[in-house]
């Protein structure tokens, strides 16, 4: 692969991340979006399948009553073939006929709207229930977002904290050596001083029990008086 081809992979693969990077940032965000919009098809959803639902029961009320009709138009062609009127009877029979072909014809939208009914019911409950587990992810990813946000604003925090303490740690050492050195420039000169006075040597002598003087007492302050 030519450095051209690799520069220019290297390049699309920063691109790639930087995008993935932002649409995960916005993810929640889209996810929320989603789930309104969703919530909005599933509202019109149910307006249509209230006017299905109205449609399917009118067209069973059409069909109920294209049943009574013929129910009536049967009862009188048997009264009128009793009484021995079979023209009439024949027209109720036609009638019956025309009503039988115009209940069948609504039969089949019924059947339609049943079927469309049954159909919606299910989609719709089925998308629902897919809502429900979604919202219920997306709000066990926001409680942990929301968890890992707060561990990284605790980690953050020690953080400063142990690096602030380690600072604090660092003064306090230099603090300690400078008074150390002080400590020790002050010995020097107290030295210093000592042995241009004379009394460094004699401190010495004393120390070794050379030159100690004796305690004065009263017998030989007498002897010094009388001359002795």
């Amino acid at each position: 692969m030519s450095v051209w081809k690799k520069l220019f992979t290297a390049l699309k693969g920063g691109v790639n991340e930087t995008a993935e990077a932002v649409a995960d940032s916005q993810a929640l965000r889209i996810l929320d979006q989603e789930i309104r919009e969703a919530k909005d098809e599933l509202r019109r959803s149910d307006e249509a399948l209230v006017s299905i639902v109205a449609k399917r029961k009118l067209s069973q009320q059409k069909v109920n009553g294209f049943e009574s009709g013929i129910s009536d138009y049967e009862s009188h062609a048997r009264k009128a073939m009793e009484q021995g009127q079979q023209e009439l009877a024949l027209e109720c029979a036609q009638k019956v006929a025309n009503l039988r072909n115009e209940q069948q014809a609504e039969q089949n939208y019924l059947d339609q709207f049943v079927t469309s009914e049954e159909r919606m019911r299910t989609n719709i409950s089925q998308a629902k229930d897919k809502l429900r587990q979604l919202e219920q992810q997306v709000d066990v990813v926001k409680a942990n977002e929301a968890v890992q946000k707060a561990q990284a604003a605790v980690s953050t925090t020690n953080l400063g904290a142990n690096t602030k303490m380690h600072t604090a740690v660092e003064s306090l050492e230099r603090i300690k050596q400078r008074q150390a050195e002080k400590s020790a420039e002050l010995e020097a000169a107290e030295e210093m001083a000592e042995e241009k006075s004379g009394s460094s040597l004699d401190k010495k002598l004393a120390e070794a029990g050379i030159s100690s003087p004796r305690p004065s007492s009263a017998e030989d302050e007498l002897k010094r008086i009388l001359g002795q």
